[in-house]
């Protein structure tokens, strides 16, 4: 993967759940409607995920009350099970989530290109509460 930016933004989260769990649960089009969101008012209607080099996927994330959606979704550039997935987004930014094995638990880091819109700790704030109902959700199952 090239290198991401010099403004490249880093979330991450100890999920207390074995990595193979973990990796389900991230790339489970099933799973991924169940926690893709950033606050209980939001969800994920579909998803759907092609998890290999060259492959594709997308998430629509929406609003509960129906005022506003959008297509999450691009292209993966590197996969390796259960370790790491690098993928490009549909506007061109780079992604790289790192998944670390640490037994009966699994360290999560994800690295993304900020868009320009919002700024650097709103981007960071939702990228980590996904990050954090990700968490929840399979520490749960």
């Amino acid at each position: 993967m090239e290198t991401l930016s010099n403004t490249s933004i880093t979330v991450q989260a100890q999920v207390n759940a074995p990595v193979e769990q973990v990796w389900k649960s991230w790339n489970s089009p099933e799973d991924i409607t169940q926690w893709c969101q950033a606050s209980d008012d939001w969800h994920a209607p579909f998803a759907e995920n092609d998890l290999r080099t060259g492959g594709k996927f997308r998430t629509t994330m929406a609003a509960k009350d129906g005022s506003f959606s959008f297509d999450f979704g691009g292209e993966y550039t590197n996969v390796e099970e259960n370790k790491l997935i690098e993928y490009t987004m549909d506007d061109g930014r780079k992604v790289r989530i790192e998944f670390e094995d640490q037994g009966d638990s699994t360290q999560v880091v994800e690295t993304f290109d900020p868009e320009t819109t919002n700024s650097l700790e709103m981007q960071k704030a939702g990228w980590q509460a996904i990050l954090d109902s990700f968490k929840k959700y399979t520490e749960a199952k």
